[in-house]
Parts: C-alpha cells; sequence; structure tokens
C-alpha cells in the first residue's frame, strides 16, 4: 500500500485530522511523502505526534508553548512507559521544523557561545575554508583543543597571546602516558594545527607548533592494517547481490578496494559526478583537491547493477542513499566505515588493527592485486 493511500485510510491520521491541528497535520503528512517514509515508519511518526499532542493537552500546554525542552520532557515521560524507539526523535524533530516553517512556535534560539566556544567556531571555519578539512577531521581536533585551553588558557581569546613553549612542552609531557602511541601522536597532530593557527592570525606572536615534542612510535609494533587479496575476495563475496542492500554494498566495497577512495570521498560522490562516456569519476579528495580517476570495468559494472536494480528512487543527487527511508545520502563516511565493518564480520576476518573502510584500501601488494593508477589533481577553485 502506497503511503499515500494508507494516510487516506488511516483511523490513527483521521483522528489527528479531525483535531483542532488539521492544517499543521496536513503539513507535517505532506513531509513524510516527500521523505518517502514505508508505512509502518508513517505510522509512527503520527503516532508519537498524536502522544506528544495528547500529553500537551493534559498538562495545558498551549502548541506555541513546544520547544525542544518540552520535547524532552514529554519523551521522558514516554521511556517511563514504553521503550524509546530510535525514530521517535527524529519524528518530533520534523514535527518542530513544520511548525517552525508555518510560524507556529519562535524560531530556535542558541544560546550565546562561551570564550572557548567562540575560538572553537573560528578554528573550525579555518580548518574548513582555508585548510580544505572535512568536517570528520575537524571534529577529532575539539576534544584535544579543548582540554589543552581548560589546562593552559582559561582566560578565552585575550589570553592566546600568552600561551608559552614551555607550556605546551609541558602539557605534552602530562598527557603523552595517557594514552596509546597512535592516539598520543593525533593529540600532537591537533595541538601543532591549533597553534599554527593562532600564529597565523595574529593571536600568538610566537610560532609553536615546532616546540610540540613528537611520539615515538615503533615500527611493526602492531597487528597489519592491511588485508591480502584473498581475503578482500572474501569480503566481496560476501555480498548478497540479490538485495538492494548487498548491491549498493558492493559498489562501495569495490571502490575502496580497487580505487582506494577514502570512505568520506565516497559519501560524498554524486551522481552528476560520473562521466559515463569518459569512464571516468570525480573524486573530492583532501585539502580541497580534486581527482579524475578511471573507472575499472567491473567497478563501474557494480555501479549500473546498483543504479538499475538497487538505489531508490530519490530526488538526492548523491550516488549512494539511505536503504530505509528517508532516502537520503549517506551521512557521512562513518556510515562507509560502518559498511565496511559489517562486510568482514559477516564473512569473519579479524586479527587487524583496524576494522573499518581504510583497511581494505591499503593493498598488502598492490602490483600483484590492481594495475597501478595515475591521478591527475587540480586544486578546486
Amino acid at each position: 500500500m502506497e503511503v499515500e493511500e494508507y494516510l487516506g485510510r488511516s483511523r490513527l491520521c483521521r483522528r489527528l485530522r479531525s483535531g483542532p491541528h488539521r492544517q499543521l497535520i496536513e503539513r507535517y503528512a505532506a513531509r513524510l511523502i516527500e521523505e518517502r517514509l514505508v508505512r509502518h515508519g508513517t505510522w509512527r511518526c503520527l503516532n508519537v505526534v498524536g502522544g506528544l499532542l495528547s500529553w500537551m493537552a493534559g498538562r495545558r500546554y498551549e502548541l506555541v508553548d513546544l520547544d525542544e525542552q518540552v520535547v524532552e520532557r514529554y519523551l521522558r515521560h514516554r521511556g517511563g512507559r514504553q521503550s524509546i524507539q530510535p525514530g521517535d526523535r527524529a519524528a518530533l524533530k520534523r514535527w518542530l521544523l513544520v511548525l517552525r516553517e508555518e510560524g507556529v512556535i519562535a524560531p530556535l534560539v542558541l544560546p550565546p557561545l562561551t570564550p572557548h566556544e567562540q575560538i572553537f567556531k573560528e578554528f573550525d571555519a579555518y580548518l574548513r575554508s582555508e585548510r580544505g578539512l572535512a568536517p570528520r577531521s575537524i571534529v577529532r581536533h575539539l576534544p584535544v583543543i579543548r582540554r589543552f585551553l581548560h589546562e593552559v588558557c582559561s582566560g578565552g581569546a585575550a589570553a592566546l597571546g600568552k600561551i608559552s613553549q614551555e607550556d605546551v612542552i609541558r602539557y605534552v609531557e602530562r598527557h603523552a602516558q595517557d594514552w596509546s602511541p597512535g592516539t598520543g601522536k593525533a593529540m600532537c597532530w591537533s595541538l601543532r594545527a591549533f597553534l599554527r593557527y593562532l600564529h597565523h592570525r595574529g593571536l600568538n606572536a610566537r610560532s609553536l607548533a615546532d616546540c610540540v615534542p613528537s611520539m615515538r612510535r615503533w615500527k611493526l609494533a602492531t597487528l597489519p592494517t592491511y588485508l591480502p587479496a584473498a581475503q578482500v575476495r572474501k569480503a566481496l563475496d560476501g555480498c548478497d547481490r540479490e538485495t538492494v542492500m548487498g548491491r549498493r554494498d558492493y559498489a562501495i566495497l569495490l571502490l575502496l578496494a580497487k580505487l582506494g577512495l577514502r570512505a568520506d570521498e565516497i559519501a560524498t560522490l554524486t551522481l552528476d559526478d560520473i562521466d559515463w562516456r569518459a569512464s571516468e569519476i570525480l573524486v573530492r579528495a583532501k585539502g580541497r583537491q580534486r581527482a579524475r580517476m578511471p573507472i575499472p570495468p567491473d567497478v563501474g559494472a557494480a555501479i549500473v547493477a546498483y543504479l538499475r536494480n538497487g538505489r531508490p528512487k530519490s530526488s538526492c543527487r548523491r550516488l549512494f542513499v539511505r536503504t530505509l527511508a528517508p532516502h537520503v545520502g549517506l551521512a557521512s563516511g562513518c556510515a562507509i566505515t560502518m559498511i565496511a565493518k559489517a562486510a568482514l564480520d559477516r564473512v569473519g576476518i579479524g586479527g587487524c588493527a583496524h576494522r573499518g573502510a581504510h583497511i581494505l584500501r591499503v593493498p598488502a601488494d598492490r602490483d600483484h592485486r590492481f594495475q597501478a593508477i595515475v591521478i591527475t589533481r587540480s586544486r578546486a577553485s
């Protein structure tokens, strides 16, 4: 049964439409249709919104009083009586969005930023616009910088110029043993990036990035971070290409293994990035770089199979979209990593340092497995 037909016959929908908020329910139902939710997902959204309206009426709340805090109170109440489903919060978020679009409730007002949050915001903008870092990479810096500022520079932006070489070295020495060698190196990497930013913006006259100590990490001291060709083939063969999800995952794994793309690069691919006549694909790489790469025949065949018999109908231009409604692009490279991890788990591959997308794109013997690919990169304008 199509969602439109279900909404016309649903007793729950008729009950909500007969209430005082008919026009808003109609607008909400239209949004559910736009997002192509399946029948059960549509029912769940209407059910949780109906429960919210009944709960508000019982406590004499007006609709104009609704905001995120009221939603949280309702979810705590609902959670005391039944389990909260993963989609319940998203359903209420859609409801708030509809109410704001219709001018029924006040726009979302964000609290003022603290001095440290203002520093993070400006550092984020610098990494994004001038350094070309992906959001996922930027997020990794923030916990390190937050802890560093809390210990070394609690006075906000005005005190950034007082950070000294001794402050930096003592901080690294205090925390060098807190984590594994790999995480310690990442801490130093984040500190160098932040200290370069301070000097670049004139917030600190000293060039402190070079004084961050290096963390020693011995080669061959960890588990292997690659898969041999036989195990890569085993992971690929584990995809059930008779299913929609299997065809999508198989195409994603081939892009990881044969082209060596990063998880974020795959997640951001669009339909317009593929030049079928030239048999090339445009990749948005790190540092705002772009690369045109040839599409091997088997990779192209896997993408075509997914587009013809797997990709749901969607207005989204992303190449890979969610199999469940709403059929939008994958949120980030984390989704690609989870797909790769599931593929490894499915065929019982273990004994590696990492279990995600990266392990499939670092071959043990690249020349033996695939032909070398020469990539020409040019800076994005």
